[in-house]
């Protein structure tokens, strides 16, 4: 691009994205005096699905904003809790965020996840046809506009990014109500229904039973539930307001 200049500048939270140039204050950016601010935005290495307000010249406007010589462009981050209106919220992760999908289902948020990599193009079409959030560390996975919606999971600690994901979103809580294998809802069941797929320790220890109704498979309160309990006591203490 060698047309119109403009001044650009990054919200804190977006500089990771951007060249290590950028990061520090305003820089200056030639445009081709055609393509909207969404796509210099982009070019520059910020996927709209982490840009929030853009400010030209002290005024919000559009993605579809044609930048002019001169301008100066503040590009702010998404606020949070986001509003994702047109459909119950819902989300989609990719293949590696499988520690982040169990515990949002444990949690009782929809969290629908692919544990093989189905590729990019079938992801976004995917979240298009369920109207899911795209949750994932992939920045070009998130650039597709087939994508109905998108955002970038900024972490690689499973902890810090189930806090990032209930801080941005604020969806509605309700622990142990899916199935953290399927993402289908839980019900109680009756000790004598699900006899034949325990085990004799089980069977013995354990009275009190769920089961899936998709997959029909068994929960109970066994070795791992303190760990687990942990995760949705820390999740409601610190996000509680937002429970169903």
């Amino acid at each position: 691009m060698n047309g119109p200049e403009i001044l650009i500048s990054f919200a804190p939270e977006l500089r990771l994205f951007v060249a290590s140039e950028r990061r520090s204050g305003r820089t200056s950016v030639a445009t081709d005096g055609a393509s909207t601010l969404g796509h210099v935005v982009e070019s520059l290495g910020v996927p709209l699905t982490e840009a929030g307000r853009l400010v030209v010249d002290g005024r919000e406007v559009e993605v579809s904003h044609i930048p002019t010589a001169g301008e100066t462009v503040e590009v702010e981050g998404v606020a949070r809790p986001q509003q994702v209106p047109g459909a119950p919220l819902r989300f989609l992760l990719d293949v590696h965020l499988g520690t982040l999908a169990r515990r949002l289902r444990l949690l009782g948020v929809d969290a629908a996840y692919e544990s093989e990599d189905i590729g990019d193009p079938a992801l976004a079409t995917l979240s298009a046809k369920e109207q899911r959030v795209m949750l994932s560390r992939d920045r070009g996975l998130l650039r597709r506009r087939e994508l109905w919606a998108g955002a970038y999971i900024y972490s690689d600690r499973p902890d810090e990014q189930l806090r990032d994901v209930l801080e941005r979103f604020a969806p509605r809580l309700a622990p142990w109500s899916r199935c953290t294998a399927c993402n289908g809802p839980l019900t109680e069941a009756d000790k004598d229904a699900v006899r034949e797929q325990l085990e004799q320790g089980t069977e013995r220890s354990y009275d009190v039973f769920a089961q899936c109704t998709e997959c029909e498979r068994v929960y109970w309160r066994g070795a791992h539930h303190a760990r687990l309990d942990e995760i949705v006591s820390e999740a409601m203490r610190e996000f509680g307001g937002a429970a169903a």
